[in-house]
C-alpha cells in the first residue's frame, strides 16, 4: 500500500489532489497558503482536509517506521521467515503489528521463560499436541534439581502454554473486537477517601457501570480523572465466561486429559495476560477518542472565541473591575496603545462614587472615548450599572467582555515586554479593552488553555492539544489577515511562513526603519527569504499602501494578472478595484495560465470587489436584566437574556450577568433530539433562557433554552 492508497481510505478526492497537496506540503507551503492560492492543484481542497491529509500522511510515515523496526529487531534474532516477513509487510494495523512482534519483543523475564530454562518446553509442546494421555508418567522424565516433583513440571509447561495463546494472533484480534463491542467500565469508590472534600464532585461515580461504547467523552474524562486523583477505581472488562469460551473453542481440539491442562493455561493466560492487556488497550483507544472530541470542542470554541466580533479601531476606556482595590482604568488609543491609566473607587468600602463619575467623564472628553470595555469578573455588574448612570456628552457604547485569561496574559513575558513600566492590574485593563477593539490579536497571547473554552483540557493529550489548537490559530489569523504595521510579535508569529523568530525581526525591522510601505519591503528583513514571503506576502495588510493590491488578500504574484485585467479595460488598477460593473464583465477564461487557473482567478475578482474586507461580524451591544446581580436574585421559572460563553458536547454554560455561568444541558437547548450542541448554539451568541434550577450551595444553575 502506498501513502495516497492510504490516504484515500479516509479522504474522499481524487489521489492526484492527495498528490499535488502532498508535493506542496513537502516544499515547504503552509497549510493556509495551500488551501488559499493553490486551488488549482489540490482540486479545491479546504484546510481542514489538507490537515487532514497532512496527519494521515505522518500517520503512513509511522506506520513505515515502526514496521522497520520490528523487521530489523526479528531479523537481528535471526526469526524473521519469509512468511512473517510477508505478514508485517502487508500490515497497516499498529495493533496488529504489534501482536506479530510480541513473541520477540524483549521483556522481563517471565514465568514461561523460567520454564524454559528449566526445560519444560517439549512438555508444553506435548500438551498443546494434544494427543498424550498419563501426563503424570511424562512429566516424570523432566524432573531434575530445578523441577521437584510432577505437579511443578506441568505448571511450567502450561506458563508456556499461556505465553503461546496470550502470543496467538487470532485470539487477541478477536479478544479485541469482543472488547471493541461488548466492554463494560465499571468504577468502585476507594472507602477511605469517600469522605473528602474534593470527592464530592465524582459521587455519581462511586459505583457507576455503562458499555464503554456509550460512555459519551466527557464522562469517561470525568472519570478518568477521579480515579487519578485516587478517589475511585476502574475497570474496563467483558463476560469472562464469553472470552473463556471463545479462546478454548480455538484451542482445545479433543477431550483428552490434556485438555484439563490447556483449561487451566488458558484461564491463567487470560486472568495473567490477556485481560489485562487489551482491557487496557480498549480504555487507551477510548481515552484516544475521548481526547478527540475534546480537542475538537475545545477547538470548535477557540475558532469561534478568536473571530468574535472586533469593534475595530475606536478609542476606548477599559476597566478592570473590583471591590476594595477599586476598578482600574486604562484609555486606549485607535492602535491599542496606552495613553493613561487611572484607578477609581466607586464601591463598597470606599464608596467613592462622585468622584469616579468626574473621572470617568474627564478621561472620556479628554481622550476622545468611543466605548467602554469591563470585564466580566468580580464587580462587573456593579461597574456596568455604575457606568450607565454617567451623562456622558456624546453617545458611549458600553461592553461587557471576558476578562478569561486575562491575569495570565499579564503576568506572562509578552505583557512584560510591552509595559515593562507598568504592574499587572494595568496590563490586565489592557487586555480586556484590547479584546473588544480585537479579540483576535489580543488573545494569540494568551496559552489557548488559559481562555476558558475548554472541556477537560488538562485531561487530554496535551502534545496533540496544543498541535489542534495552533493550528485553528493559525487559521484563523490566515484568515482574517493582519495589518502590519500594527500587528504584534505574537499576531505575526501564526501568519504563514513567519514563526517566532521571523515575527521578532519583523518587529525589529519596524521600529527601526519606520512603517512598512509594501509588501515587497518585506524581503528587506534580515533572514526573510524568496519561500517565506511567498507563504506570508498575502496574509499581511499595508493600509493606503501605494498599490491598492497591497491591501487585499490578492497575492502578489498575481498582481500582474490584475494589471492585465484594468490594461484590458482601459481603466487604472485603483479605478477597477471595488468597480462591480467592471469586474463582472472580466472574461476570467482569457486569463487563465500554467500557475492561476480559474479557481484562483474566481478569488481574485471576488477580493477585488470588496478588497481587505475583514470575515468578522461587527460587535453588538448587549444588555443583562438589571435585576439580577447575584444567584440570589434568581428565581425558578425566570427567562433572561445571556450569552454563551463556553460550549461542550453535553450542552452550552450562558452568563446571565452573574458570577456564576448556567448550563443549558442538550435535552433543553430545543425541542427534540440534539445530537451536536453547535447545531443549535455558537460561542457569544445572545439567548433567552429559563431558569429552571438553581442550587445556591453548590453554585449551581440549570437553564433550558425551551421557553
Amino acid at each position: 500500500m502506498t501513502n495516497i492508497e492510504y490516504i484515500l481510505k479516509h479522504v474522499s478526492t481524487a489521489p492526484k489532489n492527495i498528490e499535488s497537496t502532498l508535493q506542496l506540503l513537502a516544499e515547504d507551503c503552509t497549510i493556509p497558503f495551500i488551501a488559499r492560492y493553490r486551488k488549482d492543484k489540490t482540486g479545491n481542497l479546504d484546510e481542514v482536509v489538507i490537515e487532514q491529509i497532512a496527519k494521515l500522511n505522518a500517520a503512513f510515515e509511522a506506520i513505515i517506521k515502526r514496521k522497520e523496526a520490528i523487521l530489523k529487531s526479528i531479523a537481528e534474532q535471526d526469526a524473521l521467515t519469509p512468511e512473517l516477513k510477508q505478514k508485517i509487510t502487508n500490515s497497516f494495523d499498529l495493533n496488529e503489528l504489534e501482536d506479530f512482534y510480541l513473541p520477540y519483543k524483549k521483556k522481563r523475564k517471565t514465568k514461561a521463560d523460567v520454564a524454559r530454562e528449566n526445560g519444560l518446553e517439549p512438555l508444553a509442546k506435548i500438551i498443546m499436541a494434544q494427543n498424550a494421555d498419563d501426563l503424570d508418567y511424562i512429566a516424570s522424565k523432566y524432573l531434575n534439581d530445578k523441577v521437584g516433583n510432577e505437579d511443578e513440571a506441568l505448571q511450567g509447561a502450561r506458563d508456556i502454554v499461556a505465553e503461546w495463546i496470550n502470543e496467538n494472533i487470532y485470539i487477541r484480534k478477536n479478544l479485541r473486537r469482543m472488547f471493541q463491542r461488548k466492554a463494560v467500565i465499571e468504577t468502585k469508590v476507594v472507602k477511605a477517601k469517600k469522605d473528602e472534600e474534593g470527592a464530592k464532585k465524582f459521587e455519581q461515580y462511586f459505583e457507576w457501570s455503562e458499555p464503554i461504547t456509550k460512555a459519551p467523552s466527557h464522562r469517561l474524562l470525568a472519570m478518568l480523572r477521579a480515579e487519578n486523583e485516587g478517589y475511585i477505581k476502574l475497570k474496563v472488562d467483558i463476560e469472562q465466561e464469553e472470552a473463556l469460551e471463545f479462546i478454548e473453542e480455538n484451542i482445545i481440539k479433543n477431550k483428552k486429559e490434556t485438555a484439563t491442562h490447556l483449561k487451566k493455561a488458558i484461564g491463567d493466560s487470560y486472568k495473567r495476560l490477556l485481560e489485562p492487556a487489551i482491557s487496557n488497550e480498549t480504555l487507551q483507544e477510548a481515552k484516544a477518542k475521548a481526547d478527540a472530541s475534546s480537542i475538537q470542542v475545545f477547538a470548535g470554541n477557540l475558532n469561534q472565541l478568536l473571530l468574535a466580533p472586533p469593534l475595530g479601531e475606536k478609542r476606548i476606556l477599559a476597566i478592570d473591575p473590583g471591590f476594595r482595590t477599586g476598578c482600574k482604568v486604562v484609555c486606549l488609543d485607535e492602535k491599542g496603545d496606552l495613553l493613561y491609566n487611572e484607578t477609581i473607587f466607586p464601591h463598597a468600602p470606599q464608596n467613592d462614587t462622585a468622584m469616579a463619575m468626574k473621572k470617568i467623564r474627564s478621561m472620556v472628553n479628554s481622550y476622545k472615548v468611543d466605548a467602554i470595555s469591563i470585564g466580566n469578573g468580580t464587580a462587573s455588574r456593579e461597574t456596568e450599572f455604575f457606568i450607565k448612570k454617567i451623562a456622558f456628552d456624546k453617545p458611549i457604547q458600553v461592553f461587557v467582555v471576558s476578562e478569561a485569561g486575562a491575569s495570565v496574559y499579564s503576568a506572562s513575558k509578552i505583557a512584560r515586554d510591552e509595559f515593562p513600566n507598568y504592574d499587572v492590574t494595568v496590563r490586565g485593563a489592557v487586555s480586556i479593552g484590547r479584546r473588544l477593539s480585537d479579540p483576535l490579536a489580543e488573545l494569540v497571547k494568551i496559552d489557548p488553555k488559559s481562555i476558558g473554552v475548554g472541556q477537560y483540557q488538562h485531561d487530554v493529550d496535551q502534545t496533540q492539544l496544543k498541535s489542534e489548537l495552533d493550528t485553528v490559530v493559525t487559521r484563523c489569523v490566515n484568515s482574517v489577515g493582519i495589518n502590519l504595521n500594527t500587528a504584534s510579535k505574537s499576531l505575526l508569529s501564526y501568519v504563514s511562513g513567519i514563526g517566532e523568530k521571523m515575527a521578532e525581526n519583523i518587529v525589529t525591522y519596524r521600529s527601526e526603519n519606520g512603517a512598512f510601505e509594501s509588501r515587497n519591503q518585506l524581503k528587506k528583513v534580515p533572514r526573510l527569504g524568496e519561500k517565506a514571503f511567498q507563504q506570508a506576502a498575502a496574509f499581511i495588510r499595508i493600509t493606503n499602501a501605494k498599490n491598492p493590491l497591497d491591501n487585499s488578500a490578492v497575492h502578489p504574484e498575481a498582481y500582474g494578472i490584475v494589471e492585465k485585467m484594468a490594461k484590458d479595460l482601459k481603466i487604472s488598477v485603483n479605478d477597477l478595484i471595488a468597480n462591480k460593473e467592471k469586474i463582472s464583465a472580466i472574461p476570467l477564461e482569457n486569463y487563465v495560465t500554467d500557475a492561476v487557473g480559474l479557481l484562483s482567478l474566481k478569488d481574485i475578482v471576488k477580493e477585488l470587489e470588496k478588497p481587505g474586507l475583514d470575515p468578522r461580524k461587527a460587535a453588538k451591544v448587549f444588555e443583562f436584566d438589571a435585576n439580577v446581580k447575584t444567584i440570589r436574585d434568581l428565581r425558578t421559572g425566570m427567562v433572561l437574556p445571556g450569552i454563551v460563553n463556553n460550549i461542550t458536547n453535553f450542552g452550552c454554560f450562558v452568563d446571565i450577568g452573574i458570577k456564576e455561568s448556567g448550563l443549558v444541558h442538550i435535552s433543553q437547548l430545543k425541542e427534540g433530539f440534539v445530537s451536536d450542541v453547535n447545531e443549535v448554539v455558537k460561542l457569544h451568541q445572545h439567548v433567552q433562557v429559563k431558569v429552571t434550577e438553581v442550587d445556591e450551595d453548590r453554585k449551581r444553575i440549570q437553564l433550558s433554552m425551551i421557553l
